[in-house]
C-alpha cells in the first residue's frame, strides 16, 4: 500500500506534514486525539521590537527571500531555467567513511558533513560556467516547537550561511562544515515580520532563492503506523523551486541517507559524476 500527502504552504514544512500524517493514522484506528487551538505567538514581536539590529532590517528582504512574480492560486512560479529532480541513497558505510574522511573523530552531524560536501562539488560544477553559490539556505526543525500535539506550520528555522571569506569550491570540506554547524544566521523571525508587514500581498520563495539544504534527519517521517504496520520506505520532495535549487537529507530506514535534490538541469550530471568518483554513490 502507498499513501501520499501533498502539502501547500510557502515553507513546504515537512515536519507539519509529517506530524498531520501520524496524527491521521492515529485518528483513522480510533485513538482519542485531544483537540488542539493555535494561538498567535508574541515571540516574534518581543523579538523584533526588542532587537535594533532586526528591527534596521526588517524592512529589507532577508537573503533567504526572493520576491517572485504573482503566483495566483496554485503557488506555481515561472522557471527561468530547466530544473530536474535526482535522488542518491548513501548507505550507512559510504556515510561513515564520508565523516570521517571529512572530520576524523571530530564528532559532527551527519547532515552539515553532506551538506557541505554537495556545496562544495556544486560550487565546482557552477563555477565552470557561472559563479559560485557563496550564500546558502539551511532549513532545520525547530526544537522549541511542539510538533507531537498540534499541527502547525512554524516548525521550521530558516537560517543563512555565507562563505565570505572562502572559495567554496577549493575550501577544507570539513571548514564548510564548521560554517553550517556554527556559522549559521537566523532569518526565520525577520522573515515572519515582513510576511506581516507585506500582509502576505507580494509573493516569496525560501527554497531556491538560494541554494537550499533541508535538515529532515529528525523528522518522523517513519512514525505512521497502520494496522501494526510502518512504513518500509518513506521520502519527500518540493516543487516550486526557485533556480538556486533545493537538497533535502532524509533517514533512510536500513541507515544511511536519502539525499533528494531539485536543480537546474545542466549542474545534475556534474553533481552525479562528482558523487560517483569521489563518494562512490550512483
Amino acid at each position: 500500500m502507498s499513501i501520499g500527502l501533498s502539502w501547500a504552504h510557502i515553507l513546504g514544512d515537512s515536519f507539519s506534514a509529517s506530524n498531520f500524517l501520524n496524527m491521521w493514522a492515529k485518528i483513522m484506528v480510533g485513538q482519542l486525539i485531544s483537540p488542539q487551538f493555535l494561538h498567535k505567538s508574541t515571540n516574534t514581536n518581543k523579538l523584533i521590537n526588542n532587537n535594533p539590529i532586526l528591527l534596521s532590517i526588517v524592512g529589507k528582504l532577508p537573503f533567504s527571500l526572493k520576491r517572485v512574480d504573482p503566483v495566483g492560486d496554485h503557488w506555481k512560479i515561472t522557471d527561468t531555467i530547466k530544473m530536474q529532480s535526482h535522488s542518491f541513497h548513501i548507505t550507512q558505510k559510504q556515510l561513515n567513511q564520508l565523516i570521517s574522511k571529512v572530520c576524523g573523530t571530530y564528532k559532527v552531524k551527519p547532515f552539515d558533513v553532506i551538506c557541505a560536501t554537495m556545496w562544495k562539488m556544486l560550487a565546482k560544477v557552477r563555477g565552470e560556467y557561472s559563479s559560485e553559490p557563496a550564500i546558502v539556505t539551511i532549513i532545520r526543525g525547530d526544537d522549541n516547537e511542539t510538533t507531537e500535539v498540534m499541527s502547525s506550520n512554524n516548525q521550521v528555522i530558516i537560517s543563512i550561511v555565507e562563505a565570505d571569506d572562502v572559495k567554496v569550491s577549493e575550501a577544507d570540506t570539513s571548514e564548510l562544515t564548521e560554517l553550517i554547524a556554527e556559522k549559521t544566521v537566523d532569518e526565520t523571525r525577520v522573515v515572519e515580520e515582513l510576511m506581516e508587514k507585506e500582509n502576505g500581498i507580494p509573493d516569496f520563495i525560501v527554497y531556491g532563492a538560494n541554494l537550499t539544504f533541508v535538515n529532515l534527519e529528525e523528522a518522523k517521517i517513519y512514525d505512521l503506523e497502520l494496522r501494526g504496520k510502518q512504513p518500509i520506505f518513506a521520502s519527500y520532495n518540493i516543487s516550486g523551486v526557485g533556480d538556486e535549487g533545493v537538497i533535502l537529507v532524509l533517514p533512510r530506514l536500513e541507515g544511511g541517507r536519502i539525499v533528494n535534490l531539485v536543480l537546474p538541469q545542466k549542474q545534475i550530471e556534474g553533481l552525479k559524476n562528482k558523487m560517483r568518483e569521489e563518494l562512490g554513490v550512483f
